[in-house]
Order: C-alpha cells, then sequence, then structure tokens
C-alpha cells in the first residue's frame, strides 16, 4: 500500500513508522496468536495494524486523530478492527478481558505518563510492547547506582519485568525524530506490590526530587528504621533498589497504622 500524505500533527507528537524490517521485527517479538487480546495505542497510518491483523483474528486501536481513526475504519471491517477515537491517557484497559496485550509506537511527549497509567492495569495485563524514545528505555531498565535510574526505573520494575530488544534509527520515520527510539517489553510481575500503590508512588516521587540528598534527608523514616531495614542513611535514592523502595513503604505505611 503507497505512503499516506497524511500530515503528521505535532500537538499528536505524530511520527510514523514505515520501515518494512522493524516492523517485521515488532511482529516477530510479540509472536501473536490467532485469539490473542490485543490493543495497539496509536495506530496511526496502520502500517503495524495490517501486519498484526495478519496474524490474530480482532484487533482493538486506540487512535486520538479522528481523520486517522476515519481512515482505518474506511480499510478495515469493524469485525476485525475496532476503533476506539480516544486518548490512550484517560482510557480504562480495565474495559478489556484478562491477558491483554498492549502494543504501539507511543507519542514521545506523553511517554512517561501513559506508561504509569497503563501500569495501573498490569494485573489484567500479560505483556506490552512498545517503540519508545531511547533515553526513555534506557531509564526503564536502568539498574540503580546508574546515572539512567530514578522514580521511572522504580516504579515500573516494581512491577514488570523488562527487556530492551532492539534500537530503531530515526530514518524508519515519518516524520524522522530527532532521537533514537527502541523497542522494549513489559512482562507483569506474578505478585502484587502489597503496599498502598498511592503512598509508594508518592514516597518515590520524594526521594527522587530530592536525589542529591542522603536517606536521612530525603525520606520520611526514623533514625532506628534504617538499622532495622538493613540501609545505609548516608546512601542516596539512587542507591536503592526497587525492593528496597518497597520495604521502606511497607515501614512507613505500618508506622501511619
Amino acid at each position: 500500500m503507497p505512503v499516506s500524505a497524511h500530515p503528521p500533527r505535532k500537538r499528536f507528537g505524530q511520527h510514523f513508522l514505515h520501515e518494512a524490517g522493524v516492523l517485521e521485527r515488532i511482529v516477530a517479538a510479540i509472536a501473536p496468536s490467532r485469539d490473542d487480546v490485543v490493543v495497539e495505542i496509536g495506530p496511526g497510518e496502520g502500517a503495524l495494524t495490517r501486519r498484526l491483523l495478519e496474524r490474530v483474528d480482532t484487533l482493538d486501536a486506540i487512535e486520538i486523530d479522528r481523520d486517522l481513526a476515519d481512515r482505518l475504519d474506511t480499510e478495515f471491517s469493524r469485525e476485525r478492527l475496532r476503533v476506539h477515537r480516544a486518548d490512550a491517557l484517560r482510557f480504562d484497559f480495565g474495559a478489556f478481558p484478562e491477558g491483554l496485550r498492549v502494543i504501539g509506537n507511543l507519542p514521545y511527549n506523553i511517554s512517561t505518563p501513559l506508561l504509569f497509567h497503563l501500569a495501573c492495569f498490569a494485573a489484567r495485563v500479560r505483556d506490552m510492547h512498545f517503540m519508545l524514545q531511547l533515553e526513555v528505555v534506557d531509564r526503564m531498565v536502568a539498574a540503580p547506582s546508574t546515572p539512567e535510574y530514578g522514580r521511572l526505573s522504580v516504579m515500573l520494575q516494581t512491577r514488570f519485568r523488562m527487556q530492551k530488544l532492539f534500537r530503531v534509527a530515526a530514518g524508519s520515520f515519518r516524520p524522522p525524530p530527532k532521537v533514537e527510539s527502541a523497542v522494549v517489553r513489559l512482562v507483569p510481575r506474578e505478585t502484587a506490590l502489597a503496599v498502598d500503590e498511592r503512598l509508594f508512588a508518592h514516597l518515590v516521587a520524594q526521594a527522587f526530587s530530592a536525589r542529591r540528598k542522603t536517606l536521612r534527608n530525603a525520606l520520611p523514616l526514623e533514625p532506628g528504621d534504617y538499622p532495622e531495614l538493613g540501609i545505609d542513611p548516608g546512601l542516596r535514592p539512587e542507591n536503592l533498589s526497587p525492593q528496597d523502595f518497597l520495604r521502606i513503604a511497607r515501614r512507613v505505611a505500618d508506622r501511619a497504622g
């Protein structure tokens, strides 16, 4: 099918993936089956959508650009492709059955809040595969005590096992973005957080808003908490593992009673 002349819209952060080899690698990484429950975020011109529909019986797609949504409706039957004209940041992914597989070339300007939104539905998800800015993917999978490690790393690593699959050059898109990209896989962990999620999110945000401070000045713990938790109060937030943050959150919750 010829490349569409649809003008990319900056307000939606649109960069349309067109490189056939990259599209094939994404589908191969996902390895969808006919009866999978698959949702594509931001199908755009449908380059990935077409390849997915060769492998699955039905597909749901969330598209905020109504012009693109209308074109997808024209090209595909509604029995095979259900297009939801909606903002993925506000979409209720809980409306889909469990075992959900989420896929997308995510707009880079909303990638972090969208990842946090999707994390709320982790219990219903089988896996997620996303194209993202390389810098964001590096932060997602970063290890403690590295420059990339931060709030995004902790919040996602406590919910998902993640793997950076491969990098994608800017020339694979129309128009080319000013940054490199990468494809990442997220698989929900088998066990839930077992801590109040709002408290945990607040604690992690508080810690990394003062990442140059030591823990004794950055976290709401008592001096006696540190030896019991086996944590050095002279460390900085970036030195703690995601599991350390979970243990700290449980201690704060226990004290609050």
